[in-house]
């Protein structure tokens, strides 16, 4: 049965819509964790319900499975790449369905759009922060639902009114006679009974899960190294292979002298695709060192001229001119000609995803079949691709999903399968692709360059007109074509047509921008990277041209959003903000409502002589609406901190000569232990509904950081990364 019908694309995103609308674990007590692969795909003309995964249990819906025996089987629609959402699911489910959530098991979706499409973009995809927000509601009448069949089917056995039973730990119970039976023993019976069409949910006051810090469930085995990422994959009689495509962006490959390669022991064959050349080993050490032997001789086409001095030269062009209005109230000419004005451009570079484990993906091709396994957030797209590039069907292509080690929107895209499945379709077995970290990082899908430019003018204090024009590459129109209307990318605009303060004269609008050459795509954080710092450093301007306090500047205008002025008074109050400190010290803060949440952050900063920060301190405080896991909130906070706070520090990928400058971690630097302050969350408690967390760490930080080195040094930066040669002794922006 399909819990809720699906809006077409075309009537979701007509007109303007924001975008916010382990093979085992354990845990303390007894929990046990069992995950599995997927058998097969779905052909398209398969019954709804895989048969192989629900003959002989009670399947009311395509999340819960019960056998006989009471194993609890959840299928996971979402996949699980560090932010718990595995956890959360689980809990969502059992909470409603009332199971004994110390012997359920955990099971990966297979591909199937229409059982597990995100209820927001119709597609199987995990990605925007949206798993719970996105899901809530769904899976609680998943479990919900099931329940009630359940209880149906015990009081029909006991011939009762089904309101006296009730239903804890995997079982139902008849108060007045004691009697009870388990899920397992009413399985059979439960498969018979209708589905309701409407049940009740619980009221958070009766939750038993949701709202406890349960401890992730992945995590024992990712530390004791049990845990299975698509990089672990292991086949009988696999070969493995690492690729190098063309430096430069669109070049070809002209021609391959694999001579010297050939005496590398352990080196099976080099395949030599149109674009990229790849050594096939009886290891990775053996393909590895059979590439680095290879002489090859590139086309690099057009795009070798191509410098980041041209890619900004063309974007600050772009950005002069008149975009596409995304959102406009009030009379914006009366409002910018009246008052104070106040005028500001913000950049942000492109950015690698570098996530920990590269990309990669193990794939078997024979003449009438394609198996996959790999990590990916995008099952069912990763699915058509490679059947396209196998020259397969779609249902005789497999996909299994693992866990992934990052994704951070890396992984919403499927190139890296596509290219594997060509490198397999000439070699005999299955062979693991595997991306060395150069590779990785100059072959990446990078976040886009951006230039926000933002008019205002103040009168009493108060902002009266503001005119602001995102201009940068769209995103939304290759990924999610119906999702581009009337030129606005919703994504690149999101976080500044839904800005928190009260303005009455307000007008965004977006400007297309595409860098010539250079691939972009969603990068952790997405639309609010651009959007909230630039807003939220303008803000601390503002505030200072009307001489004012950041924090009273920001209260003046959050009357209407009281969710995000509770989070500014209690980051005030935790931050100790007001507080005198030493020279070169300074505290900044930032506010943003975005995916569904509101935060306030203030960061704490030291700048030395020499223009070096220092993280001192960091206090959030955020509304998310009912928190499902009080302890995954606070871990994806904290990382998604770090996340945004590195990007800020260092974070920056060149093009020089149509290739990327950077290669590895040494020119890619990351923010290191030593460096990371103490980090303090303050979760404030909501009935609302859940919002989003895993990127909102990451908008939140590179603002607030921004603003405690303009407190330190009164040097307006506007421009990320950080350039310590404005902020050193003796320098002025």
């Amino acid at each position: 049965m399909i819990l809720a019908e699906k809006t077409s694309l075309a009537e979701k995103f007509s007109g303007h819509v924001s975008r916010r609308t382990l093979v085992t674990a354990g845990l303390a007590g007894g929990f046990l964790l069992a995950f599995h692969l997927p058998l097969r795909a779905l052909a398209p003309n398969e019954p709804v319900q895989p048969p192989d995964a629900t003959e002989g249990k009670f399947a009311p819906n395509a999340f819960i499975r019960i056998d006989q025996a009471g194993h609890t089987t959840l299928v996971m629609p979402q996949v699980e790449m560090g932010q718990g959402v595995y956890t959360a699911i689980a809990m969502i489910l059992a909470e409603e369905l009332d199971a004994d959530f110390s012997h359920v098991t955990l099971e990966h979706a297979p591909p199937n759009d229409k059982l597990y499409g995100n209820p927001v973009f119709g597609l199987q995809v995990t990605g925007n922060s949206n798993s719970i927000r996105a899901w809530w509601t769904q899976l609680r009448k998943a479990g919900a639902g099931a329940r009630a069949m359940l209880v149906q089917a015990a009081a029909q056995q006991w011939q009762v009114d089904p309101a006296s039973c009730t239903a804890a730990n995997g079982e139902v119970i008849h108060k007045e006679s004691g009697r009870r039976l388990s899920y397992g023993a009413l399985a059979q019976a439960a498969a018979s009974q209708t589905p309701p069409q409407d049940v009740a949910l619980k009221d958070p006051n009766d939750f038993v899960l949701i709202g406890k810090p349960l401890k992730r469930l992945d995590t024992p085995d990712k530390a004791n190294g049990k845990a299975v990422y698509g990089i672990d994959a292991i086949l009988p009689g696999m070969k493995f292979a690492t690729v190098a495509a063309c430096p430069v962006f669109g070049g070809k490959v002209r021609k391959v002298d694999d001579s010297a390669a050939k005496k590398i022991p352990g080196v099976q064959k080099t395949v030599v695709l149109d674009d990229m050349v790849a050594v096939v080993g009886d290891h990775m050490w053996a393909a590895k060192k059979g590439l680095d032997a290879l002489v090859i001789d590139w086309d690099e086409g057009p795009n070798a001229r191509i410098t980041s001095k041209d890619i900004w030269q063309d974007l600050r062009a772009a950005s002069e001119k008149d975009g596409v209005a995304a959102k406009s109230e009030g009379d914006i000419a009366k409002g910018l000609a009246t008052g104070e004005r106040l005028d500001a451009s913000y950049e942000l570079p492109f950015l690698a995803h570098a996530t920990m484990e590269p990309v990669n993906a193990t794939v078997h091709v024979t003449p009438s079949s394609c198996e996959i396994w790999a990590g990916t957030q995008i099952m069912t797209r990763v699915q058509s691709e490679a059947a396209k590039a196998a020259g397969l069907p779609v249902e005789k292509v497999t996909v299994n999903n693992h866990l992934l080690g990052g994704g951070f929107g890396r992984k919403l895209e499927p190139d890296m399968v596509v290219a594997a499945v060509r490198v397999a379709k000439q070699v005999d077995g299955p062979v693991k692709v595997v991306w060395t970290r150069e590779e990785d990082i100059q072959h990446d899908v990078y976040r886009p360059v951006y230039r926000d430019t933002i008019s205002a003018t103040l009168s009493d204090g108060k902002i009266v007109g503001w005119r602001y024009r995102v201009s940068g590459s769209a995103v939304i129109a290759r990924w999610l074509p119906p999702a581009f209307q009337k030129g606005i990318d919703i994504d690149a605009v999101d976080s500044a047509v839904d800005a928190p303060y009260d303005i009455p004269n307000f007008h965004v609008e977006y400007v297309r921008a595409e860098p010539p050459a250079v691939p972009t795509g969603f990068w952790r954080g997405v639309g609010p990277n651009n959007n909230v710092f630039a807003i939220e450093s303008f803000m601390d301007e503002l505030a200072r041209k009307a001489g004012k306090d950041p924090i009273e500047f920001r209260r003046g205008m959050l009357g209407k959003n009281p969710r995000l002025l509770a989070a500014l008074n209690l980051v005030a109050e935790k931050s100790g903000w007001g507080q005198p400190l030493p020279a070169r010290i300074g505290r900044g803060v930032s506010v943003q409502p975005s995916f569904g949440s509101f935060i306030a952050t203030v960061v704490e900063a030291e700048v030395d002589e020499q223009g070096e920060v220092h993280l001192h301190r960091v206090t959030s405080a955020v509304d998310t609406g009912i928190a499902v896991n009080p302890d995954t909130i606070m871990a994806q906070l904290e990382g998604g901190l770090i996340f945004g706070l590195t990007a800020a520090l260092y974070g920056e990928i060149t093009i020089d000569k149509g290739r990327v400058q950077q290669s590895n971690f040494h020119d890619y630097r990351m923010l290191r232990i030593d460096q990371t302050p103490k980090i303090e969350i303050h979760i404030i408690k909501s009935g609302e509904a859940p919002g989003g967390i895993g990127e909102t760490g990451v908008t939140a930080g590179p603002p607030a950081l921004r603003n405690a080195i303009y407190a330190a040094t009164g040097v307006a930066l506007r421009r990320l990364p950080i350039d310590r040669s404005l902020i050193a002794v003796g320098r002025k922006a």
